[in-house]
């Protein structure tokens, strides 16, 4: 069966081998389409799959479009969370909605987001992206079904490099166990990851043996052979006793030249001509609606940017970054300083640095590359971020100095458990950095976007907190933390390039926060602002302190320009860069000198806030004193995707939603 009528139980349409191939030959068009669209997203991987969505789609899984709730219907699991365009197009194609609304990829308020979100998407059976998760969500499934008696079957598709999440060992072993014949695994075997070849990043095999090992039935196929694939999902359908994998041996980026066995393909979306020439080699020039898609996507943009810009505070000018003739800022990306800093400092030979597969996004190859004589001091950990904690706990014990990074939801969530018992119980000397924090993340998420970590690490005894708010303070920050802090300690920074605020020469204590003060317009954004340690800066009785960390410090800077010009409100801006340990006396001193602060943060509301207002609270000078405090933050919910500088004004974490917070805190307090 396959596309089902489930009140009646006829096949919709069915398709022949050779019907399949031709549809995963355009499937593999509307997947570029699509990511030239978003400008963004995983070319490799979505075509190498796309042969095998084409099969399950369109042929094998029973489902009904018209019915996608059907409790009868066979469950697709996308544990490879990353090749959601495959997943869209198989869906599209299967009828769900017209294909060519997929150029609406990773774009705001679509529901075609950067990693699957089932709420959002009919025919979406699990939202995944944090990788080696999506077999066991497969393995509850299909317990649930033997439980309830029911014949659906169960398909969960992986990667190759996702085998080297520890869970999914879990998860085989468990299926194994349990006898889940109703689960077929779909290992796209296409051997590249984003740091390279899996073989030589961390290699899986025998990964059929393995398998077997752990009590799977296992078929290995070309999984660009439309026959080979059908005959091995029927195969594994009707298997019994056993849960089957079925090993797709492919080729990342299949089907565009430029595009085959190239690991910098994994992550990266083809330009306008880019597009022109897959699509000319895939034969289907002029056979594919590209115009209609690019103007579904530019009308799609059109409408949310109006959307966004009418929940925007207003004010009688645009003060948005370099809208204006002055007050320029020159933007870099902060985890760009992190990578500054281990190029710089990789000398020393008790470094070593672990990467964990995306060691380029977050600058950490930065320490050996280009730098010969380094290379046997960095080691790749794969997708493996709970054993990497642990090996560089193993480092610290010995005296080594180890730096291990990856992004901020899976550095201090993925492996909350390691960094509590094995690090910070033991007080390893171990370095943590959490890159691409916040929603500036952009169109990849809310799996990737890290919203939570200050609740995380701000928890954990004997753990720092450090968040710098820009290219020059991270480097600062990194050096130190590595040089010049014994224990367990955590950096939080961002992806998208941001304004830079400060200089080698502008104050920076560890654990000492800085007083910025808005002196008046000047061609420099940053030459536009003085700045100060705390503990050496005497009161100007401003009207009201904003106290800020990481890329909130300069939104809290603009904040501060707004109020000034706006409405002649002095601002006192404290950049709390170090979290834990907080800087008390800053804080007690700003809520006596203004009465009333405002915590700003790109963070889940609360995560910085919720500690200035604890030390507030428990602050015997302000005992009986009158005092307001606001917060802003992301208010309880998850990211999406959408860009970057779209989801900081969505979120409402951008300066103008600063000011009117504080212009609406100070209004209060003089009535």
């Amino acid at each position: 069966m396959a596309i089902v009528d489930s009140k009646t139980g006829k096949i919709r349409k069915d398709y022949t081998v050779e019907d399949l191939a031709e549809a995963a030959n355009l499937m593999r068009g509307y997947n570029l389409i699509s990511l030239a669209c978003a400008k963004s997203g995983h070319s490799g991987g979505t075509l190498s799959v796309m042969d095998v969505t084409a099969a399950l789609y369109l042929k094998i899984a029973n489902h009904d479009p018209e019915n996608p709730s059907w409790e009868d219907r066979d469950r697709i699991i996308w544990s490879s969370g990353h090749k959601a365009p495959s997943l869209y197009i198989g869906l599209g194609m299967a009828g769900y909605f017209p294909v060519e609304d997929v150029a609406r990829l990773r774009k705001l308020y679509a529901p075609y987001q950067g990693h699957p979100h089932w709420p959002k998407l009919k025919g979406v059976e699990a939202s995944t992206g944090s990788l080696g998760q999506g077999l066991s969500i497969a393995n509850g499934i299909a317990l649930a079904g033997k439980l309830d008696k029911k014949d659906y079957h169960v398909f969960c598709l992986m990667g190759d490099g996702e085998q080297q999440e520890g869970q999914i060992w879990e998860a085989i072993m468990e299926a194994g166990h349990y006898k889940l014949d109703n689960i077929t695994g779909l290992l796209d075997k296409n051997r590249l990851q984003i740091d390279g070849w899996v073989e030589e990043v961390m290699n899986i095999d025998p990964i059929v043996e393995k398998y077997k090992d752990f009590h799977w039935n296992v078929i290995e196929i070309d999984g660009h052979n439309m026959k080979e694939i059908v005959e091995a999902l029927e195969t594994a359908r009707a298997y019994k006793g056993k849960p089957t994998l079925i090993v797709c041996h492919t080729t990342k980026g299949k089907g565009v030249s430029f595009m085959e066995d190239v690991a910098g393909w994994h992550g990266r979306a083809p330009t306008v001509e880019e597009l022109e020439q897959g699509l000319k080699e895939l034969g289907l020039t002029d056979k594919l609606p590209v115009k209609k898609m690019f103007q579904i996507a530019a009308d799609h943009q059109e409408q949310a940017t109006a959307k966004l810009e009418a929940k925007m505070p207003k004010f009688s000018r645009d003060y948005f970054w370099n809208k204006s003739e002055r007050m320029k800022a020159d933007m870099s990306p902060t985890r760009k300083g992190f990578g500054s800093c281990l190029l710089d400092t990789g000398d020393d030979e008790r470094m070593i640095c672990l990467g964990a597969d995306i060691s380029d996004s977050i600058t950490i190859s930065q320490f050996y590359k280009d730098c010969p004589g380094r290379e046997h001091r960095w080691f790749s950990m794969g997708i493996a971020e709970q054993s990497g904690t642990g090996v560089a706990a193993g480092l610290a014990k010995e005296g080594k100095i180890p730096v291990f990074g990856t992004y901020g939801v899976f550095a201090s969530g993925r492996n909350l458990d390691q960094l509590r018992t094995t690090v910070c119980y033991g007080e390893f000397n171990v370095f943590m950095a959490g890159a691409h924090g916040g929603v500036s993340v952009g169109p990849d998420g809310a799996t990737h976007q890290a919203l939570e970590e200050l609740f995380q690490m701000c928890g954990l005894p004997n753990m720092t907190v450090v968040v710098p708010c820009d290219f020059v303070e991270t480097r600062r920050a990194s050096e130190f933390l590595l040089f010049q802090l014994n224990g367990p300690k955590y950096v939080r920074f961002a992806r998208e390039a941001t304004p830079i605020v400060t200089t080698g020469e502008t104050p920076w204590e560890f654990g000492k926060a800085n007083v910025i003060r808005y002196r008046g317009e000047k061609d420099k954004f940053a030459e536009a602002f003085e700045t100060k340690l705390a503990s050496e800066y005497k009161s100007e009785n401003e009207d009201i302190a904003i106290v800020a960390c990481g890329p909130s410090v300069p939104e809290a800077m603009r904040a501060a320009y707004i109020l000034k010009e706006e409405f002649g409100i002095e601002t006192r801006v404290v950049n709390m860069h170090t979290i834990k340990p907080l800087d008390k006396e800053a804080i007690v001193k700003a809520a006596l000198d203004t009465g009333i602060v405002v915590t700003a943060e790109e963070h889940q509301v609360g995560g910085m806030g919720n500690l200035i207002a604890a030390v507030m609270g428990q602050a015997k000078e302000l005992y009986g004193r009158s005092m307001i405090m606001g917060m802003i933050g992301v208010k309880d919910r998850f990211g999406e995707s959408g860009a970057p500088w779209e989801l900081v004004k969505e979120f409402e974490v951008s300066a103008e939603h600063i000011a009117a917070k504080a212009k609406e805190l100070y209004d209060f307090a003089k009535k």
